[in-house]
């Protein structure tokens, strides 16, 4: 999610118009409004100045999806639905023979 959408949505949400967030965080409201247009960039500080004068914080987290192989979901997409049953069938089968299956000892 942009910058853009965060402030817009965080300024909605607390029910500002970009004249009052503008009053609140001591940023124009001119640069409010090319921020949420997606005409600037803002710094990070004035990005967090924003969003706490909505009650709201910046954090910093994962990627939604990430470390995701989208090769292996596209792959299976590809299959009909029987192929992808019997695909889970032959997963589930494997996992049997492996929990069934005797330790080996070096």
């Amino acid at each position: 999610m942009s910058a853009a959408t965060y402030l817009n949505q965080a300024r909605r949400a607390a029910g500002f118009s970009q004249r009052e967030l503008s009053c609140r965080a001591g940023v124009p409201q001119s640069a409010i409004a090319r921020i949420e247009r997606g005409l600037q960039m803002p710094r990070v500080d004035t990005l967090e100045r924003l969003l706490a004068a909505c009650g709201f914080e910046l954090r910093l987290g994962p990627t939604r999806g990430g470390g995701v192989d989208v090769s292996l979901i596209d792959h299976w997409l590809e299959l009909t639905p029987a192929e992808r049953a019997e695909g889970a069938t032959d997963y589930g089968r494997a996992l049997d023979r492996l929990s069934n299956a005797r330790p080996v000892v070096a």
